[in-house]
C-alpha cells in the first residue's frame, strides 16, 4: 500500500480526534462560564432554589454533551489503531471511511463515560455544591 495514502488518512482521522479533544475543552469553558454568570448576575430578589435549579440544567446538558465528544474521541482513536493494523496488511476495507460508529461497542457507553473519574469529578463538584445550596435553603 502507498505510504502517501495511509499517512492522508491517519491525517484525516487524527484531526477528528483533535475536533472531538477540542470541542470537549470548549465545553468545559462554556460550562463554567454560564454557571458562574448566572450565580453571578443573580438577582438578590430570585429564589435561590429556583436558581439553583436552573444551574443544573446546563450542568446536565454540558456534562453530557462531553461524554459524547469524548466517547466520539475514544471510537476515532479505535479506528486509528484499527487503520494502522489493517492497511498493514494490505487491506483497503473502509479506505477513507470515517464514520467512527463500527467501534461503538469497542468503547464504553456515553453514560460510562460520563462517570468516568475526570467527568465526575469536573461536573460532580459544580452539583453536589448546587444540590448542596438547595438542600440548605429548602431545609433554612
Amino acid at each position: 500500500m502507498d505510504k502517501d495514502i495511509l499517512h492522508k488518512e491517519i491525517d484525516l482521522i487524527q484531526t477528528c480526534i483533535t475536533r472531538m479533544a477540542n470541542n470537549s475543552f470548549l465545553l468545559k469553558g462554556w460550562a463554567i462560564s454560564i454557571i458562574a454568570v448566572v450565580l453571578a448576575l443573580a438577582d438578590k430578589t430570585v429564589d435561590p432554589i429556583l436558581l439553583s435549579s436552573v444551574v443544573l440544567i446546563p450542568l446536565f446538558s454540558f456534562w453530557y454533551l462531553d461524554a459524547f465528544f469524548l466517547r466520539t474521541e475514544k471510537m476515532y482513536r479505535k479506528m486509528y489503531e484499527w487503520v494502522l493494523q489493517k492497511r498493514g496488511a494490505e487491506d483497503i476495507t473502509y479506505l477513507y471511511d470515517l464514520n467512527p460508529h463500527r467501534f461503538k461497542d469497542e468503547v464504553d457507553s456515553t453514560w460510562e463515560v460520563m462517570w468516568s473519574i475526570t467527568l465526575r469529578c469536573f461536573y460532580g463538584t459544580p452539583l453536589l455544591i448546587t444540590l448542596g445550596v438547595i438542600i440548605f435553603r429548602i431545609l433554612k
